[in-house]
């Protein structure tokens, strides 16, 4: 675990073992462990921290993590991603729908009757007009990169059942952190 406290809007789909997430991480220079790690490093705070403007897709799937960085991209882009898939959930009738997210994402969800939140509790579908619960299959591709083998060889990562009240609750959160 790091002593360094990473802010930024972030989403997260899936569960705590295997998920797809967009993070822009953002790291504060005034933190301790940012001041410290710079000092190990070598560098200002403000050098270690970075300008916080670069986004990341990270998965992880069966105990295996990894991610990559998506140079360029602006926050428009994961903006339109997310509300394409809240548009999805609330209009889902209960079938099956693919969120295309371009060249590095595709969130393909299916109907996986009721879920359990984070709190233990039947998840509700809320503004759904279908099922309680989806699952989705992740396909990412990673950006070609030649200094690694793996790059741009697609990966897919299963989720189990996700409430559709938690999925549009976390939506309009990531989507209110970069208003």
């Amino acid at each position: 675990m790091s002593p360094v406290a990473v802010g930024g809007p972030a989403l997260f789909i899936g569960t705590d073992t295997d998920y797809v997430a967009l993070v822009r991480p953002e790291l504060d220079p005034a933190d301790p462990g940012v001041r410290q790690a710079a000092a190990q490093a070598g560098v200002t705070p403000e050098e270690f921290a970075g300008a916080g403007d670069t986004w990341a897709v990270l998965i992880e799937h069966d105990g295996e993590g990894g991610g990559f960085e998506l140079p360029g991209v602006r926050d428009a882009e994961p903006a339109d991603f997310a509300e394409r898939l809240r548009a999805e959930l609330v209009a889902a009738t209960g079938g099956p729908f693919t969120v295309d997210g371009g060249a590095l994402l595709r969130l393909d969800a299916r109907p996986a009757g009721t879920a359990t939140d984070d709190a233990g509790t039947d998840g509700d579908a809320g503004e759904g007009g279908g099922a309680e619960a989806y699952a989705f299959t992740a396909h990412v591709t990673p950006p070609d990169d030649p200094s690694d083998d793996d790059a741009g060889m697609p990966l897919t990562v299963e989720t189990g059942p996700l409430p559709v009240a938690g999925l549009l609750a976390d939506l309009d959160a990531f989507l209110g952190s970069l208003a």
